[in-house]
């Protein structure tokens, strides 16, 4: 079996989900691993065809994990700190898709998203390890 490692950049404008699905579909073949290398941000595989799904999660987190409290204690980096890290923690690193036929099976409405839990902009590193033939 042969395995094919990629990383690619997003760069997100801030809190908020970024579609990745394209960039991950260029590379793939087999089985198909992604991997952000960040504590800070979370890939999700969600509803593609609607934003409103999108804006009522994120939404929900917000209200889930508020920035700002008086009971966060990492907050060097500003108010979204601690937070950032423990929406990551609720979500998930990393995400694996079968593949057949050189598509990516997902199912018709879903798409593979980076979720930014930081307040301001950053560019957010995105392995992509393929297993197959």
């Amino acid at each position: 079996m042969n395995a094919y490692s990629d990383t690619f950049e997003i760069k997100t404008g801030g809190k908020g989900t970024y579609e990745i699905t394209e960039q991950v579909a260029r590379v793939v073949t087999g089985t198909v691993t992604v991997f952000v290398q960040h504590v800070s941000a979370s890939l999700i595989i969600f509803e593609n065809a609607d934003r409103t799904a999108r804006v009522d999660l994120e939404a929900y987190f917000d209200r889930l994990v508020p920035e700002g409290e008086d009971y966060f204690t990492h907050t060097l980096e500003g108010g979204d700190d601690s937070t950032s890290h423990i929406r990551m923690v609720l979500t998930r690193s990393s995400e694996v898709v079968p593949i057949a036929d050189g598509r990516m099976l997902l199912g018709t409405w879903q798409g593979i998203f980076l979720f930014e839990h930081r307040s301001s902009a950053h560019v957010r590193s995105i392995v992509v390890t393929v297993m197959g033939d």
